[in-house]
């Protein structure tokens, strides 16, 4: 059954027959009751939460090989050892997060570990780090995936950033349709990714195992590698193990996610961190041993690999696309089962930031370092703002750097390892306050954790000064700008809530000195508009009301007094000149020397606003009146009463109404009830509203006498 409403009447239930676009998108709002329907099991929260992790295997063995093949191809023997540091090291990390987990489950991670045990500032420097994780998150998984469907169709290389963007957009409408309904759409595609490489891994391992291993088309391609001084030797193999460490993204986003797990949310979300932890493990070093296997080369330019015809223009297919023709041929139903599900998984890999953001700001927005925005909770119970500010951010990024994802990784994983870093030096204080404690219990369990996280703290920060080192010239010193810079921001942020908070908050003694109440309502023309705001400040009961009308043009402003006598109101009309055209000033004088006259007296101003349906009449409309009462807020002891006025338009907001209901403002006139038969005003009524209009006109800045019986409404 549909409701109308009615003007001015805010308690109506308004539906509407007519599906905005927005809920088309979205769908219809929940019920904040609904918020517990909406946590994630186990098996929705794994593709969800470590689809980045998981996907990331499908880039991270190929940087990894890629930096080794600078040197030439013999550095490719080096790769298992590598890659066998960067499993130790996701070993290490995943058992450092479930202590973390264990400890802080609210969903702060690293943040809330920094901030509790090493201080406000190192909290920061988290947060900041993280905020650039989950932005690059997007902007490298995203074009990754896009890499993978051009290995596949060459042919939309020159549409990469579109591609890009478009993902992106896509991403974020899944997401703003809630958590619940974002993991039923990833939940597949991470599943079969999973399958599908792990499927590839054993049978190309079988073929081996049989004596007919796989061979890569770039197997034949030789690399002209650099002269490699001991030092730079050095260097090398440190620049492909921080590569390699790109798998370690988005191992975080489940410590920062606890509060979306169902009960028992800590159990839960350790289980499913060890899951991710074994799934990337297993996946990562059998992508690599196959690639080896096949002897996949994949240079930094293709110019690089020696004999490849056209390098010019030729595009090199991704590593996992090698590793796939290698093993089930370039024409198969399986290699394209692969790049197809490749694809969707990196692709879906930036849907772990776009949780693990919108969480973080609405943690920072609650301790008050960021806009307080980013923790409101949109109509499918997420927290929208996050969402749409990843992707903007995202997509500006994908725009600058072309989608280019060489450029891109260069910028990735220094913000993971500072938050590791942090995070595990937290978890070492906690767990040290802990054994300090004479009332605690269960020592010898902290005491295993204590050497958990101590060992994974020596160990992300050695890998960070690593990664900082190997990638600083590469582009990673956008970060350690951009990080400061945002640490800044929220910094200042905080200070700026902090002295709001401190400027409201109440005093000890109150005095309540406002005595008398007086009301203005602003004419401009003879409008329902008009009548109606003069019907609400007749409703309000006042102890004085009058109308004002500021005179710009002399023609209008007889006008109106004709039509202001002819409907006989019985609320006195003061006319104020302006001859320089102004409305806002003249008032606020006016108001400042009744205020002067009558004391510590509360003034209310009554003006119309248009209520319109469409985007485009706002633009039509004059925002004179929005001027108004802007510079009006700014006047002392003034309160501005807005009386919304609904055009035909507003039906697409609130649903259909009838014109035939009496509403106020219309079948009264915007007057107090009267007799049946009007009552015309004498010759003595109109000489003394003359007079009043003109002492009005004489002087611009002086009120009428509280009192007098032509200007008072009682």
């Amino acid at each position: 059954m549909l409701t109308r409403p009615r003007q001015g009447v805010g308690s109506s239930v308004v539906t509407n027959d007519v599906r905005s676009p927005k809920r088309w998108l979205i769908g219809e709002p929940l019920s904040s009751e609904k918020l517990e329907h909406q946590l994630l099991p186990k098996h929705l929260a794994l593709p969800i939460f470590a689809s980045d992790p998981l996907s990331s295997v499908a880039y991270a063995p190929q940087e990894m090989l890629m930096i080794l093949l600078i040197g030439g191809l013999g550095f490719l023997t080096l790769a298992p050892w590598v890659a066998t540091a960067v499993v130790v090291l996701l070993i290490v990390v995943v058992l450092s997060y479930r202590q973390l987990v264990k400890a802080y489950p609210s969903g702060g991670g690293d943040y809330e570990v920094a901030r509790t045990n090493l201080g406000e500032k190192a909290g920061l420097v988290v947060a900041s780090a993280l905020l650039v994780d989950y932005v690059m998150t997007v902007a490298v998984s995203i074009a990754s995936g896009v890499d993978n469907i051009i290995s596949a169709v060459p042919e939309l290389n020159e549409f990469r950033v579109e591609m890009a963007i478009f993902f992106v957009i896509l991403l974020a409408g899944v997401n703003l349709r809630g958590v619940r309904e974002s993991g039923k759409a990833f939940a597949v595609p991470t599943y079969l990714f999973i399958a599908s490489v792990f499927v590839m891994v054993v049978v190309g391992l079988l073929r081996t195992a049989a004596g007919h291993a796989p061979v890569a088309e770039s197997a034949s391609y030789t690399v002209q590698g650099d002269n490699v001084a001991h030092a730079a030797f050095v260097l090398l193999i440190l620049r492909a193990f921080a590569s390699g460490c790109s798998a370690l993204t988005g191992v975080e986003a489940i410590a920062n996610g606890v509060p979306a797990f169902r009960f028992p949310k800590v159990k839960n979300a350790q289980k499913t961190l060890a899951l991710m932890g074994g799934t990337a493990i297993v996946l990562f070093a059998g992508l690599t041993t196959v690639s080896l296997i096949a002897k996949v080369h994949y240079a930094e330019s293709s110019c690089d690999l020696v004999g490849l015809k056209n390098c010019a223009t030729a595009v090199q297919p991704s590593l996992i696309s090698q590793v796939a023709t290698a093993v089930f041929g370039a024409d198969s139903i399986p290699f394209f089962l692969i790049q197809a599900v490749t694809a969707a998984v990196l692709l879906l890999a930036a849907n772990t930031a776009f949780n693990g953001f919108p969480l973080l700001g609405s943690i920072l927005a609650r301790d008050t370092y960021a806009p307080k925005a980013l923790n409101s909770r949109g109509d499918r119970l997420i927290y929208s703002n996050g969402v749409i500010a990843l992707a903007v951010i995202a997509s500006v990024i994908l725009l600058i750097f072309r989608a280019n994802v060489t450029q891109l990784i260069q910028l990735y994983i220094i913000g993971v390892f500072v938050s590791f870093t942090l995070g595990q030096s937290g978890m070492v204080r906690h767990w040290i306050r802990l054994l300090r404690d004479p009332e605690t219990t269960g020592r010898g369990q902290i005491k295993r954790s204590l050497v958990i996280n101590l060992f994974g703290a020596i160990l992300t920060f050695t890998v960070l000064i690593v990664v900082t080192i190997t990638k600083f010239t590469h582009g990673a010193w956008i970060v350690f700008v951009v990080m400061p810079i945002l640490w800044l921001l929220m910094l200042g942020v905080n200070r700026y809530y902090r002295d709001v908070e401190v400027e409201v908050e109440v005093d000890a003694t109150t005095t309540f000195g406002a005595s008398g109440d007086h009301a203005i309502v602003l004419v401009g023309k003879m409008q329902k508009p008009v009548l109606k705001a003069i019907d609400y400040a007749i409703a309000a009961r006042h102890d004085t009301l009058e109308a004002i009308h500021v005179s710009v043009e002399p023609e209008a402003t007889e006008k109106l007094q004709a039509q202001w006598d002819a409907m006989n109101i019985d609320v006195p009309l003061i006319i104020i000149p302006s001859p320089y055209r102004d409305v806002a000033v003249p008032v606020i004088k006016y108001i400042k020397a009744h205020r002067e006259e009558f004391g510590a007296e509360v003034v209310t101003v009554y003006t119309p606003i248009y209520i319109v349906g469409h985007w485009w009449e706002a633009i039509l409309h004059n925002h004179r009146s929005r001027r108004i009462r802007q510079k009006l807020m700014l006047a002392h002891g003034v309160t501005v009463a807005l009386v919304p006025w609904l055009l035909d338009s507003s039906e697409l907001l609130y649903g259909r109404r009838s014109r035939t209901w009496a509403f106020p403002g219309q079948a009264r006139s915007g007057e107090p009830r009267r007799p049946e038969m009007p009552v015309k005003r004498g010759a003595q009524d109109r000489e003394v509203g003359a007079a009043a209009r003109s002492t009005a006109r004489n002087s611009a800045s002086a009120p009428s006498k509280k009192g007098q019986d032509e200007g008072s409404l009682r």
